[in-house]
């Protein structure tokens, strides 16, 4: 039986971890906090508990967003990777490369969920190119985020 291994990074690559181990509960938050910290209805998190992180590239910069918590996140593209409490650290769901794997099971600070997510999969829903106002541009677009995998260097040569 093999050890899972998990890897993930910000949106510009400039921080990339590992995690060796079997990670601990998947969640979703609505507490005002999180929503301020990712700028989004929720924040999906997953208790790191037992397994082992490194940062394999850069490390994240630290906002104490209250007397018991830091969250962490890129310095350079500002994307949100961490929440560190006394119980522990939990990463980002969608920091990580795979993140379909990581289901939540739970719902916390449920008191300031907003009146309209649990209705948002009930919305129409197009695919990306649809949208006809965009279609010119996002046509041309060229992504300089960073993959969904390791890479040995980032950013490619020659590229922002």
């Amino acid at each position: 039986m093999s050890t899972p291994f998990y890897t993930g990074g910000c949106q510009c690559g400039a921080v990339r971890f590992h995690v060796e181990g079997a990670l601990g509960d998947a969640s979703v938050c609505h507490c005002r906090m999180c929503q301020k910290a990712s700028g989004n209805f929720y924040l999906p998190l997953v208790s790191v508990r037992d397994a082992k992180l490194t940062w394999t590239r850069g490390a994240p910069k630290k906002f104490r967003s209250s007397s018991v918590a830091l969250r962490g996140f890129c310095g350079d593209c500002g994307t949100p990777l961490t929440y560190e409490a006394p119980d522990g650290v939990a990463l980002t769901i969608a920091a990580f490369d795979d993140p379909a794997e990581i289901a939540p099971r739970i719902q916390w600070g449920v008191e300031a969920k907003l009146p309209y997510v649990d209705a948002i999969h009930r919305l129409p829903g197009e695919d990306t190119m649809a949208d006809q106002d965009a279609t010119s541009f996002l046509a041309d677009l060229v992504s300089y985020q960073h993959p969904d995998h390791d890479t040995d260097d980032w950013p490619p040569e020659g590229k922002p």
